[in-house]
């Protein structure tokens, strides 16, 4: 079965950068699409960052557009959330997901598998 682990969140001061990264197992066929999603305490799920497979079509959050990248490494196994000037507001529990493309969602993908998360703390 699939398999999704993240690794990468840690403790930074505002202004500061972050690189996470998901790492893909498991699979016996490719998912549409690859996204991140993160989720604070008492707070909704936010779709973050998507990358769309096939015609590596990218899709942010307005929160976080201009200050995260995503992207992939060459095997498409991985799958990173290039994280640039944060803030307190972005700190939260950041979990990659494998999905669905869904043009009606923030980030047109939705989760189907997810991994289980990995904290980023900005203060």
């Amino acid at each position: 079965h699939v398999q999704l682990v993240e690794s990468g969140g840690d403790s930074v001061q505002a202004g500061g950068s972050l690189r996470l990264a998901c790492t893909m197992s498991g699979y016996t066929w490719r998912s549409d699409c690859m996204a991140w999603f993160r989720q604070a305490p008492g707070k909704d799920r936010e779709a973050v960052a998507s990358i769309i497979e096939g015609i590596d079509s990218k899709h942010y959050a307005d929160s976080v557009a201009g200050r995260f990248s995503i992207s992939q490494d060459n095997t498409k196994d991985t799958t990173y959330l290039d994280m640039n000037n944060l803030k307190p507001e972005d700190s939260a529990m950041y979990y990659c997901a494998a999905g669905g493309i869904d043009y009606r969602l923030p980030t047109a993908c939705n989760g189907v598998n997810w991994g289980q998360g990995t904290q980023v703390t900005v203060s």
